[in-house]
């Protein structure tokens, strides 16, 4: 049997070649013989009780100047499909929930979908850390000014951040006292409105922002430490952080152990941990990378092993 693959994800033309894991899961898929229906959100639509996509099946190569060609276009009931990727980028706004619904509808039809949809709902990436809290810094989550006042007042040295970006996007490090802490707390929360997330400040940052990959629970045996730029505070390769492989730690094993099991049984096939020092500070659900980077310095194929664990799943349906 041919399988039949879905992968919802960013504009394929706009990704960025060398970094993009998609790429390497779609490549992957591609040598196992697989038929690829590329789609992207807006594409995907329910009409009288059933989920459709306007699909155009994909083709892609390791060519940096060329890495896609797409064949015909067509419409189909997603449910023909065996497996569909949701790789689709943060932020998880109003309309990434609208697709989980529709893609949890084509779930129960039969389809694989990775990751679950409904846990893509349930497990916002920076507070799911706070189901292990004993791998965790000092959290607060509010959109109370003056809690967050408080907490700066306590900790002295805190980081903030909104509940729905990626990429290092809107993070602040404030340090007591700092006379821009307000306006701070006033921009992110939107005036005390929108929850965000302050965390104790972690200063091992410096060493790298550890991005350890699990694919059904079980990590990848090096993370990428996401070394940050000089003057920079983030370590995102986004913001212009190196990434640097570096073996698993006792203590990466330790948080991996506690973690994997709940990811396993919410369905969270392939997910993105990010440590920092000994503290586990988000759980990437969506769309995680550092495929590329880990495959090149580790001489590893992290999509063979992933589609392995897809290819087993399906035979057990």
């Amino acid at each position: 049997m041919t399988v039949k693959l879905g992968v919802i994800m960013d504009p394929i033309n706009a990704i960025h070649y060398k970094k993009d894991s998609t790429m390497a899961m779609l490549w992957e898929a591609q040598k196992r013989g697989w038929l690829i229906y590329y789609m992207e959100q807006k594409d995907v639509f329910m009409k009288n009780g059933d989920v459709y996509a306007n699909v155009r099946v994909l083709q892609v190569y390791k060519d940096p100047d060329s890495w896609y060609e797409f064949k015909n276009q067509e419409c189909i009931a997603l449910e023909k499909l065996n497996v569909i990727l949701m790789r689709k980028d943060p932020p998880v706004d109003l309309e990434y929930i609208y697709t989980t619904y529709l893609l949890e509808f084509v779930e129960h039809r039969g389809v694989l979908v990775v990751n679950k949809p409904q846990s893509l709902r349930d497990a916002n990436e920076k507070l799911f850390t706070t189901w292990f809290s004993t791998c965790c810094p000092l959290t607060l989550v509010t959109s109370n000014i003056q809690l967050l006042r408080d907490f700066l007042t306590e900790q002295q040295d805190i980081i903030c951040k909104p509940l729905n970006a990626m990429g290092g996007a809107s993070i602040f490090r404030l340090q007591f006292p700092d006379e821009n802490a307000s306006v701070v707390f006033e921009m992110l929360t939107h005036y005390g409105k929108s929850a965000i997330v302050a965390q104790r400040y972690i200063a091992e940052v410096k060493h790298g922002d550890k991005r350890i990959l699990l694919i059904n629970g079980e990590p990848i045996p090096y993370a990428l430490a996401r070394i940050p730029a000089p003057g920079e505070l983030r370590g995102n390769l986004a913001a212009g952080g190196h990434g640097i492989a570096q073996p698993l730690t006792g203590q990466d094993h330790k948080i991996c152990q506690q973690v994997g099991p709940v990811l396993r049984q919410k369905g969270l096939f392939f997910v993105g941990l990010d440590v920092i020092g000994d503290f586990l500070t988000e759980i990437n659900v969506t769309s995680p990378t550092c495929i590329r980077e880990l495959d090149e310095q580790c001489e590893l194929n992290i999509a063979e092993t992933f589609m392995n664990f897809i290819e087993h799943s399906l035979r057990l349906s």
